[in-house]
């Protein structure tokens, strides 16, 4: 007998989209069950229907065989559901503790005040039983993602979750960290616990599930046992024909530098120093990764190189010998730097516009977009569709808006666009965030191509995998620092990598020097 089902689930959102249709899951007491797919495959609506945050248009839910209502995450809790976000829902300010026990806390003084012994030993309890460790006194905001991460498990555990449902969990964790986390899960499994796992990575599911439930187009296409499948049949269920999730890098020598770096440093308005004395080289033929948990100086690196924040400070920037450090977004992009940002529609695309517009939003004013002070409409339409069809672009037309795209085609719209802008520099950041198996192989290869003909590439992405897939070489940030640079040789693993991106490593400056 199942632990846990949904029947026949359907949601229709008020705009329309059909996101679940006749979808069934069902899941077994104390078995770790994977659900995979693509973004928009109806994955993340079947588990908020599950934890109460949407109320499905039709179909049920049957909990140890009964029938269950449930109309917000409180019912869900009640009946023994948790859920832990892939966005973590906890408040920095305050100590661990008193994030677990928010909203049952045992109070003293007739409920004036936290009995904070009590959360602390509750925590401690807690924690020891289910071998996930955390500093129940520490303050949330000073703890590394990975223990914040256990704080969210524990939280759930606390409320007597019996289910757990784990969205894109190791999202933002090192190897050592993901490793750690699956310790606990099975952990939990021991307990009598069931969990639901969602994730991207299909190594990982792999790893972890008994069972994996594969979504597709609002749809389950199927459920499989985790030992009688492979990566490549999953990913050949989730996009429904074969993907090849080798990437074709011939080796090749690098050039000049294209981009040189020295002593970089961005401090925020509050006095805090996001970015410190940056130094490094990227050359001509090849891609360097940066490595390291979000949140150590990435973003800030990426916004200073393309002109979106200033930095502070002495320190230099240049492409080919002419400087872009301090210059707005437009100096940088005529000295021949692309880029591809982290979030596409904060800063990628204009999604009320056309893709045609789109495709020349950084050159609409020079020709042959334009002549004598006048847009060349011809020439814009001419430039849509050929990019359309060089870059693979899903759509009847290039005069509908960007936003009807789906994200993949939405990504391939900025690549299109940055691409042909005869680049010497790409900036690539988080390039396959959020789209799917299909377009994250088109991606992948069209960076190392580009790589290979001549493009000098800086690529940030959070995951690892996809870092050292790409890169020739790969560079460490860790609290706003590169701590260590890499040749990405058979040797370099993963779990190096991750002391360095948690800081419990740092290559010696000589060692460093020779690899920049």
């Amino acid at each position: 007998m199942a632990l846990v089902e949904a029947r026949d689930i359907v949601k229709i959102y008020p705009n329309g989209v059909l996101a679940n249709d006749g979808v069934n899951l069902s899941v077994e007491q104390g078995e770790i069950h994977a659900l995979v797919g693509e973004n928009g495959a109806g994955k993340s609506t079947l588990v908020k229907v599950l934890y109460g945050l949407e109320t499905p248009t039709s179909g049920t839910i049957q909990l140890r065989d009964k029938t269950v209502h449930i109309s917000n995450p409180q019912a869900a809790i009640d009946l023994g559901i948790g859920m832990v976000h892939q966005n973590f829902m906890l408040v920095d300010s305050f100590s661990i503790a008193q994030n677990i026990v928010l909203g049952q806390e045992t109070t003293t003084l007739g409920g004036l005040a936290l009995d904070r012994q009590k959360a602390i030993s509750d925590t401690e309890a807690l924690s020891e039983q289910y071998g996930l460790f955390v500093e129940p006194a520490a303050r949330v905001d000073t703890v590394p993602v990975g223990m914040r991460q256990r704080v969210e498990i524990l939280k759930a555990l606390y409320r007597g979750a019996e289910i757990l449902i784990l969205d894109e969990p190791t999202a933002v964790l090192t190897p050592r960290e993901t490793k750690d986390l699956f310790n606990a899960v099975r952990n939990l499994v021991a307990e009598g616990k069931t969990v639901i796992f969602i994730t991207h990575k299909l190594r990982e599911v792999m790893e972890i599930s008994d069972r994996v439930t594969v979504m597709r187009d609002a749809r389950n296409v199927g459920t499989v046992v985790t030992a009688e499948t492979s990566e490549a049949e999953l990913a050949r269920m989730m996009v429904g024909r074969e993907v090849f999730m080798v990437v074709d890098k011939p080796p090749v020598e690098h050039g000049q530098p294209v981009l040189e770096v020295r002593h970089v440093t961005y401090i925020n308005e509050t006095g805090r120093t996001l970015l410190h004395n940056a130094s490094f080289n990227v050359y001509e033929s090849e891609i360097l990764g940066v490595a390291g948990v979000e949140g150590n100086g990435q973003t800030e690196l990426v916004e200073v190189l393309t002109g979106l924040r200033a930095a502070t400070g002495g320190g230099i920037a240049s492409v080919d010998g002419r400087s872009v450090l301090g210059y707005g977004p437009r100096k940088v992009r005529e000295a021949h730097v692309a880029h591809i940002p982290e979030d596409r529609l904060t800063n990628g695309v204009s999604v009320m516009t056309t893709i045609n517009d789109n495709l020349i939003v950084d050159r609409y004013y020079r020709t042959p977009f334009t002549r004598l002070g006048m847009l060349d409409l011809n020439a814009i339409t001419e430039n849509g569709n050929t990019l359309v069809k060089q870059f693979d672009i899903l759509t009847p037309s290039g005069e509908l808006p960007v936003g009807s795209l789906s994200g993949g085609n939405m990504q391939k719209v900025v690549l299109a666009r940055e691409l042909s802008s005869s680049p010497r520099l790409l900036i690539a950041a988080q390039p396959t965030r959020g789209v799917d198996i299909g377009a994250i192989e088109y991606i992948h290869q069209q960076l190392v191509d580009k790589r290979t003909d001549g493009l000098a590439i800086l690529l940030i992405s959070a995951d690892l995998q996809e870092v050292m897939k790409l890169s020739d070489r790969i560079m460490v940030m860790y609290n706003g620092e590169i701590v260590g640079v890499f040749p990405n040789t058979p040797d370099l693993t993963e779990e190096k990598l991750g002391l360095y991106m948690l800081g419990a490593e740092r290559q010696p400056a000589a060692e460093m020097e020779q690899y920049l």
